[in-house]
Parts: structure tokens; sequence; C-alpha cells
């Protein structure tokens, strides 16, 4: 990933964070025809050393696990994207200053590089289903579990589906939030986001604006 100093980010709990708050990563790894990439949900251990681990799984009609199976050594890579804006040169001050200005755009991303392993283990494929859906459910009024279904029905979906187990080799975050612009540009870039109401993820581009631009607490 092309990665200017400016918006590299390194901090652990940072890059975690954005894993766990937008948990649907690519995930992209070799064909024989070229790359192959399917979105999927993940689960995060960021306590399993050295880098942590990702737990996800895949139809066993997705041809893309029998691709990883059958080459275990190949790495993977994956993606998880966070919050992206469109950033128009007329929330510049220095649009009024010289006009020098261009669009751009914000985004915040976390790419993931690592080792597969194929699971097909009903036990586990079981665990990792009930820690995915407890983590989206946990915080709803009348949470949904896996146990509220019928147990031969989930039997019956465990056996379509595979695991995947991926050790991550390493982890690399881009903040690209406006934080190489001006103070004023930065300014007019959180306030032009925060009333953007044709994207839904503004507002949050504006926060990481006002965060990753030191403008929390003018």
């Amino acid at each position: 990933m092309y990665q200017p100093p400016h918006f590299k980010e390194t901090r652990p709990e940072v890059l975690h964070g954005l894993i766990r708050t937008h948990p649907l990563g690519l995930l992209i790894s070799n064909g024989v025809d070229g790359p192959v990439a399917n979105a999927i949900p993940f689960l995060l251990d960021a306590d399993i050393a050295p880098n942590g681990r990702l737990r996800a799984h895949l139809a066993k009609a997705n041809p893309q696990w029998k691709l990883l199976a059958d080459n275990p050594a190949s790495p993977v890579l994956v993606v998880f994207q966070g919050a992206d804006a469109y950033v128009t040169p007329s929330w510049y001050e220095t649009k009024r200053e010289t006009g020098k200005v261009v669009p751009t755009w914000n985004y915040a991303i976390v790419q993931v590089r690592g080792t597969v392993r194929v699971i097909e283990d009903g036990e586990w494929i079981a665990q990792q289903i009930t820690e995915l859906t407890v983590s989206q459910e946990g915080n709803r009024s009348a949470p949904w579990a896996v146990t509220d279904a019928p147990p031969t029905y989930i039997q019956s979906q465990i056996k379509g589906i595979v695991g995947l187990e991926i050790t991550v080799t390493s982890i690399e975050g881009k903040w690209k939030v406006s934080q190489n612009r001006p103070v004023a540009d930065r300014v007019g870039v959180a306030e032009g986001l925060q009333g953007e109401a044709s994207n839904p993820a503004a507002p949050d581009m504006a926060g990481l604006v006002r965060a990753w631009g030191g403008l929390d607490g003018n």
C-alpha cells in the first residue's frame, strides 16, 4: 500500500478498532486465472502473538476456499475499509487565498496480510459463528442467538460452510484525513463534512479530520 508518512497509522489499538468497527473485510488470494476476492465478516483475536489472528467462514459453494486449501503457503490479503468521503476544494480556505487546490478523497483503511488455514471441524465453525453473531447482536435490545434456531437446522447450515483462520504476518493502516492540509483547510473540511447530507459516512469522517488534524477542543 502506498504510504506517505503523514497518512501512515501504526498504533495497534487504532488498527484493531477499525477492524472491529468495520469487520466486513475483502479477502484477496491468488487463483488459477488471477486474483480472487470475496467480502466476508471477520473476528479479530488481537491477543494471539505476535500479530493477531483473523477468523471467518466461507460457503462450501464458494470456490475460493478450495484454492486456499490447495495452496496453504500462499499469502492472503484482507482489506478493511473504514469511513470515506469526497472532499471538495470549496471547503478549503486555500481556495479563497490562492485558488491552487484540487478535489481529493479522504478514507481510513487497514490491510492485513497473513497465511490461512482452512478448517472443516464442525465445533470450530459453530464457535466462530456464535462469536460472530454475539459481536453483532450483543448491543441490540432483543438480540438473536444461534441457539434461537433449531439445532438440526444450524447443523445443516454448518455442513455447508468451512472455517478460515488467518495468522497475521503484517498489518498496516492509512488514515488519509486532511492532516496534510493547513489548519484553516482542515477546519473547513470538518465543517463541510458535518453538513454533508448525501454521505452517511461524512459525520464519521468529519470526526476523523478533527481528531487526526488536532482540532478537537478547538
